[in-house]
């Protein structure tokens, strides 16, 4: 048979998955610098824990299957549950507030018609056991902070609230369905649905207003403002008030170059109660990054705690830093070493990678073959070893110098690293 990657899934080879992973390491070493942990957690997770958390929303995407027990799990869709359950049930005896960072593949399920990937590698972190705009300003910072040790060049990171719409929303009334489609029309930025959702017959005019402009207000101070008058004026007073402290506090460290206050912003999943922020990269449709403050999760798990985060979406990223020519440079190979001599291939090998060479071995390989191997690996240099002497060979695969003793600095770091000819 001829084996096939199924739907919605692709295999990451060699340059791309060396790129992720340098991209990925930035940024987990960019967490960690501000003392977030690393977790992992299940690939599968039980799939009432999931809905329990999430309610409706799981069952839309997530990928199903029982256990040889009967089981009912589920393919993590995201990473926020996991993390709320590891809170919930491994660190009760651990006092807060608790800094968790990840690097983790999650799975959602689509139908075959829409061509969309089933699988996604997200880079994150969560704040759990502390509230307020405090909490909120960390994460906005380590989102940029994560976007800047990406190499990303230009970006714009998007924050807003949950509680405007939904205060608007419910002071609307009106039957249950009404509201329900206001929110997902909301959730999916159609802004047209909700236009028509607004022009209800029985809905105050203010309402009507203030639910049509408010999903549109973007900007600075001037959009708090405008926001918070149309929301005062149909008596849902103070919905801004932690997200107007929040961004007072990122203008005075002058956090706001690459910030903007965005009302439009209302994340797919329900379980989201107050500051909300994507994170957007110029010419790419979709957002780089999705998060914000939800509440109520670990109360479902019968442990109420605050929490806040977000994920960054590695495929998306790598989109980004490509179009701004920004995707890593890739060290080169140092060499590849051969020689007829096996055991003199592995212990000059070793003797190389102890001076901080990257070499691969070719044991048995010598002359041109040994050259050919080099160029096909994209090495630097081809190294033949007899006994302990080791030698450069030159492109037509005859002997040229001796690589010396000590020996030297790798190439990458030395002459080939000032534009020397790279092999």
């Amino acid at each position: 048979m001829q084996p096939v990657t199924p739907r919605g899934f692709r295999d990451v080879l060699f340059d791309e998955a060396r790129e992720r992973e340098i991209v990925a390491a930035a940024i987990t070493d960019a967490f960690g610098a501000w003392g977030y942990e690393p977790v992992e957690t299940p690939v599968v997770e039980e799939y009432e824990t999931l809905r329990a958390a999430t309610g409706g929303d799981l069952d839309r995407t997530a990928f199903r299957l029982f256990d040889l027990d009967g089981s009912l799990l589920a393919l993590r869709p995201e990473m926020t549950v996991p993390i709320a359950r590891v809170v919930a049930s491994r660190l009760t005896g651990t006092p807060g507030p608790h800094r968790i960072r990840y690097v983790a593949d999650v799975f959602r399920e689509h139908a075959s018609l829409r061509g969309q990937a089933r699988q996604f590698t997200q880079v994150g972190v969560e704040l759990v056991g502390t509230r307020g705009p405090a909490a909120d300003v960390e994460v906005v910072l380590l989102l940029i902070a994560a976007l800047e040790a990406a190499g990303l060049s230009s970006y714009l990171v998007g924050i807003g609230t949950a509680e405007v719409l939904r205060a608007l929303v419910e002071r609307a009334g009106g039957p249950a369905e009404w509201r329900d489609a206001a929110i997902a029309a909301a959730q999916s930025r159609n802004l047209v649905e909700l236009d028509r959702l607004a022009g209800r017959e029985d809905l105050d005019p203010a309402l009507s207003a203030a639910l049509r402009e408010v999903p549109r207000i973007r900007g600075g101070r001037e959009a708090l403002d405008r926001c918070d008058g149309l929301a005062s004026a149909c008596g849902c007073e103070g919905v801004v008030c932690e997200l107007r402290q929040v961004w007072t506090t990122l203008e005075e460290l002058g956090a706001t170059a690459n910030v903007q206050l965005d009302f439009g912003i209302m994340r797919s999943f329900g379980y989201y109660t107050g500051m909300q922020l994507e994170a957007y990269a110029p010419g790419l449709g979709l957002p780089l990054a999705g998060g914000g403050r939800y509440d109520g999760p670990l109360a479902a798990f019968d442990r109420p705690a605050p929490a806040a985060g977000f994920a960054l979406g590695l495929e998306r990223l790598m989109i980004a830093l490509a179009e701004q020519e920004r995707t890593p440079r890739l060290e080169p190979l140092d060499a590849v070493i051969g020689g007829t001599e096996p055991a003199d291939v592995f212990r000059a090998a070793a003797r190389l990678r102890d001076a901080g060479w990257r070499v691969r071995v070719a044991p048995g390989r010598t002359g041109m073959a040994l050259v050919r191997d080099a160029d096909g690996a994209r090495a630097i240099e081809a190294l033949v070893a007899e006994g302990a002497a080791v030698t450069r060979l030159d492109r037509t695969g005859g002997v040229a110098t001796p690589l010396g003793d000590p020996v030297p600095e790798p190439p990458r770091l030395t002459w080939a690293a000032r534009g020397g000819d790279e092999r």
